[in-house]
């Protein structure tokens, strides 16, 4: 059985790569999350059909898991749409606010509720943001249409986490990802075709760019993601994905020859600081405060 800690790291280093194979790709953001979308649902085909793995869900959990790819998706377009009438510093910020948005629900509505360490590590790592991106970009902030979409991006992936952890609950990854991915392909294409946004004539490199996006980005990556999510605390997992930042400028830096500077270091540690606390239980801060009363 894998570790779910493991899941979420091949998850996180998986769907990381996506903004670099997005520059690789000079097409609309939308057309990639659309082709990311269908060929990873293309390519879970093959493994459903030799394998037989797929079961028809419950008529009840037909809802909830075509909603969870409706909510996916949208997120897609909305956060795009918010590149387009902003930036993508202000759309990356509002975006990574989805921890707090789980947060909130989970404390209004859920019996599990956040502990102070959750709320520790949120406010430190989303400083971690804050210092990554730089504070004069945070303060140049506009409250207009970018800002908004942007919001609504972080609420839906907020959404998404919670939806699809009750879900996942009661139906296989397996037959969750099919169904997931089949709903968001046909939203998306939608989408596409509402926004005039291209989904043919491309070069052979391009569509190998997708293939390649839909294998790592969406079907390795949310196959481990959507494990660790079954396993584990959703308000951990959607925390732990804000070091997603730290590890695609890595992969930036690797591949296309972004620079790194002192201050997205300092922002990088700073959001993993965060993470970590998150993961501290209450017996590892009473032996900590135990060793503090010694001394």
């Amino acid at each position: 059985m894998l570790n779910p800690r493991v899941a979420l790291i091949v998850g996180l280093i998986s769907i990381s790569i996506f903004p670099v194979l997005v520059k690789w790709a000079p097409v609309s953001g939308i057309t990639s999350a659309f082709y990311r979308m269908f060929f990873g649902f293309l390519l879970i085909l093959p493994y459903v059909f030799f394998t037989k793995k797929f079961t028809w869900p419950a008529r009840a959990l037909w809802l909830p898991i075509i909603l969870c790819g409706i909510i996916f998706a949208s997120d897609i377009a909305v956060w795009n749409l918010s590149i387009t009438l902003s930036n993508v510093t202000q759309a990356t910020l509002l975006a990574n606010l989805s921890p707090v948005w789980v947060g909130v629900w989970s404390f209004l509505f859920l019996p599990d509720k956040p502990r102070a360490t959750f709320w520790a590590g949120t406010v430190v790592a989303l400083a971690g943001i804050v210092i990554l991106i730089g504070f004069d970009h945070f303060l140049e902030m506009k409250l207009d249409a970018g800002f908004g979409l942007a919001m609504l991006s972080g609420v839906l992936y907020a959404a998404y986490m919670i939806l699809s952890k009750s879900v996942l609950d009661k139906v296989d990854i397996v037959t969750f990802m099919t169904v997931n991915m089949a709903a968001s392909s046909i939203y998306l294409f939608l989408i596409c075709i509402f926004f005039g946004q291209p989904i043919s004539g491309f070069e052979p490199e391009i569509w190998s760019i997708f293939v390649i996006q839909g294998l790592i980005c969406q079907l390795i990556g949310w196959l481990a993601l959507n494990y660790a999510v079954q396993k584990m605390d959703a308000k951990r997992v959607s925390l732990s994905l804000l070091s997603q930042a730290v590890v695609s400028g890595l992969f930036a830096w690797i591949f296309i020859g972004e620079k790194i500077t002192l201050q997205m270091i300092i922002g990088g540690v700073v959001i993993l600081v965060g993470i970590a606390i998150t993961y501290q239980n209450k017996k590892q801060i009473g032996v900590i405060e135990n060793t503090d009363k010694d001394t």
